[in-house]
């Protein structure tokens, strides 16, 4: 059998998307022409693992695609990218798509739709054979992630927001790396010092981003903060995703804490300088202005 090792796998959710960089937000019956379009493959554990692809990692994914001309369009893109789909379940319900209006500002809005596409079971993937460094979720395939918590590789939960899926997961990780939405949700106020150190009592290490605030942490006892690399915004989609990837791949090369999170935080920066998420995702010459090497 060959060989079936990667630094990180990532398992969740993929999707579509079509990403419309316009003027302004539409008003109420407004028809409004887009500046531009990109259509690419999106989902947070999808970029995840395209990201840690192109920083020179071994990248696997897991998760669902349909047999859908979304779907196909998806899979031709992990292939492009080298990333290690024999986790991927292909299927006849609909690939999710998402569209996604991008401001001057490099705000977005997002419409999302799965449909009735169900979320896989832990059967539905044999990993019998998987040998990874770490295991990256991002909460929207729960019982193929909860199937791999028994493994003794670290694990991160990508918390973008809190659902079902990372509520079940957020404190059976050994990295829980949040929003400051997430964040906001789970406290039930505006707080995110406060929500890190409560979630600190329960998690091993906790980080939330805060966008161009940075981010915060607390690890071990110990409390920092991170100020965010500067950059000229153009669309923050996907930032977050290259975040997470490059956290989890930092993490599967040995890099010391602080490392981490600067890798982390310069790859979230980088794309954020290029409109859409996938295209925007960095290889490692990418981070280099960031991090000065």
């Amino acid at each position: 059998m060959a060989d079936q090792r990667v630094d990180v796998l990532c398992v969740g959710h993929a999707s579509y998307d079509h990403v419309f960089s316009m003027g302004h937000h539409p008003g109420p019956d407004e028809k409004v022409f887009a500046d531009s379009l990109i259509s690419c493959g999106g989902g947070p554990a999808a970029n995840a693992a395209i990201s840690i692809s192109r920083l020179g990692y071994r990248a696997a994914f897991a998760g669902y695609l349909g047999d859908d001309i979304h779907g196909q369009a998806h899979h031709l893109e992990f292939l492009r990218e080298c990333v290690d789909i024999r986790y991927l379940v292909r299927g006849s319900s609909p690939t999710p798509v998402s569209v996604v209006l991008v401001k001057p500002d490099g705000s977005r809005s997002l419409v999302c739709y799965k449909g009735e596409t169900p979320a896989l079971n832990e059967a539905d993937v044999d990993f019998s054979a998987l040998k990874a460094s770490v295991l990256l979720f991002d909460g929207h395939e729960p019982a193929l992630s909860r199937g791999l918590l028994g493994l003794p590789e670290p694990k991160v939960l990508d918390a973008g927001s809190l659902h079902a899926g990372t509520e079940s997961l957020m404190f059976r990780v050994d990295y829980l790396v949040g929003s400051e939405k997430f964040a906001r949700q789970w406290l039930g106020e505006d707080e995110p010092e406060r929500a890190v150190r409560l979630l600190a009592e329960r998690s091993p290490a906790v980080v939330i981003t805060l966008g161009e605030r940075g981010l915060i942490w607390q690890k071990s006892g110990e409390f920092g903060r991170l100020p965010a690399f500067p950059v000229s915004s153009v669309d923050s989609t996907g930032a977050g995703d290259a975040f997470h990837g490059a956290f989890a791949a930092a993490l599967s090369a040995g890099m010391e804490w602080l490392d981490v999170l600067r890798f982390a935080s310069a790859a979230g920066a980088a794309c954020c300088g290029v409109l859409g998420a996938r295209p925007g995702l960095p290889d490692a010459s990418g981070l280099v202005r960031f991090l000065g090497e």
